[in-house]
């Protein structure tokens, strides 16, 4: 059996930075509590199309759990006390970023230019 010399595996800077934003993301979360104005919903629901949209970026944080809410077609009764949603972690260089709920009607979850903080918690009203 011959024997044959390996080829190198090629890591390029491009790679190596994807990967690294990446495991970054994985490894950190953001938490945003929400408040609903309970003069105007009776119930809400949240879509899995809701993202942290970071500013000067294309980056998309990701919805990964909600609590105190119902994922969309399912409503949940306005009981006063809010929901938590839980996404992806923003990148190290954001500093202010959209909350935004992509629906195909009217009457998404949206909250424009909340700044960064050190916590990664957020508190918004709706």
């Amino acid at each position: 059996m011959p024997i044959t010399k390996e080829q190198p595996i090629e890591i390029t800077e491009v790679a190596v930075a994807e990967e690294v934003k990446t495991l970054e993301s994985e490894e950190r979360q953001t938490i945003v509590h929400c408040v609903c104005n309970t003069e105007g919903a009776e119930a809400y629901r949240i879509w899995p199309s809701t993202f942290l949209i970071e500013h000067g970026s294309t980056r998309q944080a990701k919805l990964v759990h909600a609590f105190n809410i119902s994922l969309a077609p399912t409503w949940t009764l306005n009981d006063g006390r809010g929901f938590t949603l839980i996404f992806e972690g923003l990148s190290k260089g954001c500093t202010a970023f959209d909350l935004r709920e992509i629906i195909p009607q009217d009457g998404g979850f949206e909250v424009f230019n909340i700044q960064r903080n050190k916590s990664d918690v957020y508190s918004v009203n709706f």
